[in-house]
């Protein structure tokens, strides 16, 4: 009999291992279903993007010949979630057994392994290997190591991949050239920024369907101008590493008003629901640094984040899950405040990413980490729904990527499993990898007043608040010496001012 194979709306690619042995006799089931796209409220343009590419994808696989069963969001008899779209297929038709490649959310791995009971049909769950490193492989690395450091990961996974070797010593002597990758825009730069793409008649379907069916949902759905295919997604992959990769090593960690992109890659939403291969995108990039095109620090920074910092983040989320996702070790709990969905705070460099947020569904990794990030984790916001704002506004989150990035990195609110300290700054670092501070209200350098930075406030309050948990760190030694050296009074006064900042947030 033939097989039924289910595709996840961030499976999109030929090479998945639910298809390696597809028959013409099988069928590929595809669906848009409420389930998925409301549990959080994603971004509309998110959706957009997803029902899309998915739309585009079923027709590239109907083109080879597969037999396709499409549901799109508004059909009548859509039943709303996975599960029931898989019921309606079985009993239209007997199929030997169900196939499916491996989830990236762990929600979805524990209600497939229930299908089989529940639908009375063998259920095979496939590994996900379009990633580099198998769970298995990570697994193996980390037993028996007291620290996951993300930096001997990536080395182990430079040496199996061969990337940016010249035999068994890295290129350019070193490893790591982060060092030089910290540099601010000095001036307003004109930026290439990402290639954008026209919308065909299958996109302004679906625009028409998200503008219908999400208009409650965060974020602009216009304009739209994202890569729906594999062949558009090649094309913008080539974009970045003509115009961009050049300039990205030196002012990965800058950022800048009015300007979203600067010149970040924005591939990974491509590279997250499959449309990219993350081989091919860093060996083309190692093209580039091989023929000159593009310096070694550019091309090693965005090659790690790829298969160093991409793959250690998931593994870590398969490692650790499921009790990862209830982890909240500084105890945070203050509610979201409202300027996370409408940007209406004075303190200028929120205001930026968070309409930079609502209207392009990204932002670049400083502005997540130290702008939203950042004060999420000196406010003490409650970790859940800091953890479902970063699922839903971007358009290249899903779980297993997004909850170690916000609950690790972020909010520091896993114990020290991903990093080795809280990554929380003062409004001295905005101001020195920004231009935000010098049009907003408040005094990037001053820790008390009317005018006092929240940032700069909540960073001494934040030391002080923890400091039990965080003074013997190695890595935040330095801070807290620097607390030492601010007068007791004017402790006092940043205790006192940082309580009041904190209860006007509720």
């Amino acid at each position: 009999m033939p097989v039924l194979r289910l595709i996840l709306g961030d499976q999109l690619s030929e090479n998945l291992s639910s298809l390696r042995d597809v028959h013409k006799s099988d069928t590929l089931l595809m669906a848009e279903v409420r389930a998925e796209a409301t549990y959080v409220k994603h971004h509309r343009k998110k959706i957009a993007f997803l029902f899309s590419a998915m739309r585009h994808f079923s027709a590239t696989l109907a083109e080879h010949g597969h037999r396709i069963v499409y549901t799109k969001y508004d059909d009548p008899d859509n039943s709303g979630s996975l599960a029931g779209e898989v019921r309606r297929q079985l009993q239209a038709k007997k199929y030997d057994r169900l196939v499916i490649t491996e989830p990236g959310e762990y929600r979805l791995l524990e209600e497939f392994r229930d299908w089989e009971k529940k639908m009375k049909l063998p259920v095979e769950i496939r590994p996900d290997d379009r990633f580099i490193a198998s769970h298995e492989e990570f697994a193996e690395w980390a037993s028996g190591r007291k620290e996951l450091i993300m930096e001997y990961w990536y080395r182990q996974m430079r040496r199996n991949t061969g990337l940016l070797m010249n035999g068994d010593k890295p290129a350019g002597g070193q490893w790591n050239f982060d060092k030089q990758n910290r540099k601010p825009l000095k001036q307003k730069t004109a930026f290439k920024g990402p290639q954008q793409f026209e919308p065909d008649a299958i996109t302004r379907q679906v625009l028409a369907l998200v503008h219908e069916n999400f208009a409650d949902h965060f974020g602009e759905l216009e304009p739209f101008w994202f890569a729906v295919t594999a062949a558009q997604s090649r094309r913008a992959l080539s974009y970045f590493i003509r115009y961009s990769l050049p300039h990205f090593g030196d002012y990965q960690d800058a950022m800048q008003g009015g300007e979203a992109f600067l010149y970040h890659s924005l591939l990974s939403q491509y590279l997250n629901c499959g449309l990219l291969d993350p081989l091919e995108v860093c060996h083309k990039a190692e093209q580039a640094y091989r023929r000159g095109s593009a310096p070694l620090n550019a091309v090693e920074g965005f090659i790690r984040q790829i298969i160093g910092w991409r793959e250690f983040i998931r593994g870590i989320y398969w490692h650790h899950m499921p009790g990862y996702a209830s982890k909240n070790a500084l105890r945070a709990s203050r509610p979201l405040p409202k300027f996370y969905w409408d940007g209406a705070t004075d303190m200028q460099c929120i205001s930026e990413v968070v309409n930079m947020t609502r209207q392009h569904a990204c932002s670049h990794h400083i502005q997540r980490l130290m702008v939203t990030g950042n004060f999420a984790n000196l406010a003490g916001l409650e970790v859940r729904e800091v953890c479902d704002w970063y699922l839903a506004v971007y358009a290249d989150a899903y779980e297993w990527v997004e909850l170690p990035n916000t609950l690790g990195m972020a909010l520091c609110g896993d114990d020290g499993i991903v990093g080795t300290k809280p990554y929380v700054s003062s409004g001295a670092y905005i101001n020195r990898m920004s231009d935000f501070c010098k049009t907003c209200r408040y005094d990037h350098g001053r820790r008390v007043g009317e005018d006092a930075c929240p940032f700069t406030t909540l960073y001494w309050h934040y030391l002080m608040r923890h400091e039990k948990k965080f003074r013997d760190n190695r890595r935040m030694a330095m801070a807290y010496n620097n607390l030492q050296r601010i007068p007791a009074e004017e402790r006092k006064q940043i205790r006192r001012q940082g309580d009041k900042f904190l209860k006007q947030l509720e």
